[in-house]
């Protein structure tokens, strides 16, 4: 089945709202009339299995663009609006695509590139010239789609290393948005608020599943106003609110987010990376109404891969839960399950895995085997089953013969309330081969000093995992999924000081 057929199943008649919010509302209706207008205007090109290219902010422009990409029997492949010149004529060139959807804003970027482009400024004009265009006369005809086809080839953000293309199906994306509205019980009378871009595959699985089940999103791509992002959740009645770990610790240390009452939000998720436990209890203690899923995924399951139950937040804090319904996920070692407290990598066997890495046959035969999804993170679980997360196998520091894991120093000196933010990297040691560098975003500059930082550690780590060197930066680089950039962290702050 066409995944836009099934999700627009039984919504595509709804007078109410799909979009809220300050800057576009439109019905679900009429979003679907465009998307169907979409759909016929590149099948009268005679369009079939084509990559075509997308570059919007969230809008109703990306939505439309997106599914009607996806209706007509081609591929959709959504591109980061922070995307660079050569990485962009890379991937227009190994895609080989042609024609392109962007907003005029984005225009620059296809400069001097010989496509065929459909702006957000004359889309209107485009549909309504072609013989294909409609008018009267919606046509609502099921596409008749293999499950194995490509639906979409979404870019992973190259946060561990360069960009690859992760090609999923119809089947990928309708079985994890099954999956996904199973354990959070999403309903007709939700409303998001969205601040995740929809071209990472997180946002685009928040439209995925609202859509199927006829609720509502509000629209923000204004997050660093923070003050934006806590009116909307109250003027729009949002219930609920979804970010990556810098998304919270933003709003706990540099807003009002924490002493604000939002009186209709029912529940929280994050995902994108690990969310310090500190971080989490903020949200408890400031929020106790409000549910809060923590969630693990990877592009190449689509979107996710596992959640813990609100209710088990507290007796399992830093656990990222167990698979999500239909996945079986388990974490491996030699082949074989680990026992409690052992290390081993996450294994992911499910229909939301993707079909592989688009033109990369080497890459994807590392990461696929027996259809199962080797995610490359290394994880722990306990007596009950509970999965903890415990570093990706790159970024372990070897220092002296000792494996260093990042991710325990950041969650010790994400402790420190003045802390917004931490990332700690390897870099070179002529005696130890590696030290541990931490990089640290503060509340206000000059609140701590390095000699505080190190005093705190030398209390709470082995003396090996205590960082050698402390720098202070004003705010941490993110790649276009808003997760902390590591590659960019490593190449600015590899220096020995």
């Amino acid at each position: 089945m066409n995944v836009v057929d099934y999700l627009f199943e039984n919504t595509k008649d709804f007078e109410k709202k799909l979009i809220l919010g300050r800057y576009e509302s439109i019905s679900y209706r009429n979003i679907y009339k465009q998307i169907v207008k979409i759909s016929n205007y590149l099948k009268g090109l005679k369009l079939k299995n084509s990559n075509i290219g997308l570059i919007s902010e969230n809008s109703v422009f990306f939505i439309v663009s997106y599914f009607g990409i996806m209706k007509s029997g081609n591929i959709a492949v959504p591109l980061s609006t922070k995307i660079e010149e050569n990485e962009l004529s890379k991937i227009i060139k190994l895609c080989s695509i042609e024609h392109f959807f962007i907003q005029d804003k984005f225009i620059e970027l296809l400069n001097n590139k010989k496509l065929e482009i459909i702006t957000d400024k004359n889309v209107d004009n485009v549909l309504e010239k072609n013989d294909m265009a409609i008018k009267n006369n919606i046509s609502d005809k099921h596409e008749k789609t293999r499950d194995d086809s490509t639906a979409a080839i979404i870019f992973t953000s190259g946060s561990t290393g360069t960009s690859k293309g992760v090609v999923l199906s119809h089947k990928n994306i309708i079985s994890n948005t099954d999956s996904i509205i199973q354990y959070l019980k999403i309903a007709k009378n939700d409303i998001q608020l969205v601040v995740l871009p929809f071209y990472y595959c997180f946002g685009t699985s928040l439209l995925h599943t609202h859509i199927k089940m006829g609720a509502g999103l509000v629209l923000n791509n204004q997050f660093i106003l923070t003050q934006t992002v806590i009116d909307d959740l109250i003027k729009y009645k949002c219930t609920s609110f979804s970010g990556v770990p810098s998304h919270y610790q933003i709003l706990l240390r540099k807003s009002r987010f924490k002493e604000t009452n939002f009186p209709d939000l029912c529940y929280l998720t994050q995902a994108g990376g690990k969310l310090e436990n500190m971080f989490i209890k903020e949200i408890r203690n400031s929020h106790p109404e409000t549910a809060f899923f923590i969630m693990y995924g990877q592009t190449e399951a689509t979107a996710r891969l596992s959640y813990l139950p609100f209710e088990k937040l507290d007796e399992k804090l830093g656990s990222i839960g167990k698979g999500i319904p239909n996945v079986k996920l388990e974490v491996l070692k030699d082949g074989k399950l680990v026992k409690p407290g052992e290390v081993g990598e996450i294994v992911a066997l499910g229909d939301n895995i993707m079909k592989g890495y688009f033109m990369d046959p080497e890459e994807t035969q590392k990461v696929i085997k027996n259809k199962k999804l080797y995610t490359g993170d290394l994880a722990v679980v306990d007596e009950e089953g509970y999965i903890y997360i415990h570093s990706r196998e790159k970024h372990i520091i070897k220092s002296a013969g000792n494996r260093v894991s990042p991710k325990e120093i950041e969650s010790v000196i994400c402790e420190m309330s003045q802390v917004v933010n931490c990332a700690v990297i390897g870099v070179f040691d002529e005696l130890l081969g590696e030290v541990p560098k931490a990089i640290v975003v503060l509340k206000k500059k000059g609140l701590l000093t390095e000699s505080d930082i190190k005093n705190y550690c030398r209390k709470n780590l082995q003396p090996y995992k205590v960082p050698k060197y402390i720098q202070f930066i004003d705010k941490m680089p993110l790649n276009s999924s808003e997760k902390i950039d590591i590659n960019q962290l490593i190449e600015r702050y590899k220096n020995a000081s």
